[in-house]
């Protein structure tokens, strides 16, 4: 047969194919490796996946802004250095063009002690980035492609935060306040490295100031640590910000992975992993955080021990919280996904241990206080507490001189009272 058959096949072309493939396997390998890949009606859809992957990089371009220096963790991330007026946050309409706002006035308070500054494993050299920029995490494809879906990605599956209910597998061990109006919360939280069992659960400690209904109307301001598998790739414990105006629908996210929330700090990287951490019967690490609402301009702030401004959420990002809280919450949460044959998850909140074992073993948070509306400080007594599940996870409150209001909490999650 002559070389110019109309039936042959271009090397071009063959590589074009090949090429197709690898991308569908990259995304899907379960396509060629299921037991449906030898049946007839089976199709790949290169073009569908391919469409896919374009979204994924189209995405990845927008969020990882172009850098001024980059920096590798020892965790493996990236920290890229990000000149101020080009992080993701001025990609929306109401601050494009603009620049970060200078520092608020801080609430007042009586006593305050002295806390670490370096506690992130990507500074711990030393390295910072350049004034007038600041430290971004680098969001890859693997990252993207561990979620569910590209608009699923950095968003908090949608749950209520009602006490009385603890639907689509999350559970807390928590103290709240409500009945008044709140401008802000502060706390030091002490930092584990829990146990999650299955890469889509995650188990996290953090602060929640809340406004709205517990319909779709909810506002919620979010930060502390947490263990994510699916977001981040590991079992690191990783400070986080969240944030939503419709009750995690449609709007917020995760850290700076949308347009909302505004960094203004050039030495700490939100969303990256935490160290040193708590070990059992060990040393013992915890870290401040602050949210309160500046007087003056009215948007949510964020502090990390003292006067270390992180940066602040805009105030038209939300409707309730445009004024004030209603409740204002500290504690751990996880997700049950019940994989394990329909049993109770393992994971652990906080150190994986009960609150009765106390300090050094069980995981703490201390000097809880609320910020009212002259921007003072004041200790709490009014709390609520909540275990919604208190055979998998606990909670104990108390107050001292030394560490003000405080509780013990977490929890390993299945035992044989918790099956």
């Amino acid at each position: 047969m002559s070389s110019s058959s109309s039936s042959s096949v271009s090397p071009t072309s063959m590589i074009s194919k090949f090429v197709g493939l690898l991308l569908v396997f990259s995304l899907q390998p379960h396509v060629l490796l299921g037991s449906g890949f030898h049946q007839k009606n089976q199709t790949l859809r290169p073009d569908k996946e391919i469409l896919k992957l374009r979204r994924v990089e189209a995405y990845l371009k927008k969020i990882n802004k172009p850098p001024i220096k980059s920096i590798r963790s020892p965790d493996g991330d990236v920290i890229d250095c990000i000149l101020s007026h080009l992080q993701p946050a001025f990609d929306h309409p109401q601050l494009r063009g603009q620049k970060p706002l200078d520092s608020p006035e801080r609430p007042r308070t009586r006593n305050e002690t002295k806390e670490e500054s370096s506690f992130q494993l990507w500074s711990l050299s030393g390295e910072t980035c350049p004034e007038g920029s600041i430290p971004m995490r680098r969001t890859t494809k693997s990252d993207i492609l561990r979620a569910s879906s590209l608009r699923r990605f950095g968003r908090k599956l949608r749950r209520p935060i009602r006490r009385d209910s603890s639907g689509g597998g999350h559970e807390h061990a928590v103290v709240f306040v409500n009945g008044e109006e709140y401008y802000g919360a502060k706390a030091n939280i002490n930092v584990w490295a829990p146990r999650v069992t299955d890469a889509y659960e995650f188990s996290l400690s953090q602060i929640w100031v809340i406004s709205g209904s517990f319909g779709n109307d909810l506002n919620t301001i979010e930060a502390g640590w947490q263990v994510s598998p699916e977001l981040y790739g590991d079992n690191y414990p990783r400070f986080f910000t969240y944030w939503t105006t419709d009750a995690y629908q449609a709007t917020g996210c995760y850290n700076l992975l949308c347009s909302g929330f505004v960094q203004t700090n050039n030495k700490i990287a939100i969303g990256a992993a935490i160290s040193p951490r708590s070990s059992y019967n060990g040393r013992q690490f915890d870290i401040g955080l602050m949210i309160w609402k500046d007087p003056k301009h009215g948007h949510w702030w964020l502090e990390l021990g003292n006067g270390l401004l992180v940066g602040y959420w805009p105030a038209f990002l939300f409707s309730h919280l445009r004024s004030h809280a209603s409740m204002v919450q500290f504690g751990g949460e996880i997700v049950n996904s019940r994989s394990s044959g329909g049993a109770h998850t393992a994971t652990q909140m906080g150190s994986g241990r009960f609150a009765d074992e106390g300090f050094a073993k069980a995981a703490y948070f201390r000097n809880l206080q609320v910020v009212d509306w002259d921007n003072n400080l004041l200790p709490l007594n009014n709390l609520h507490v909540l275990a919604d599940h208190s055979a998998c996870y606990d909670i104990r409150q108390g107050k001292s001189n030394v560490w003000g209001t405080y509780f013990y909490y977490g929890g390993p999650g299945r035992n044989p009272r918790c099956p």
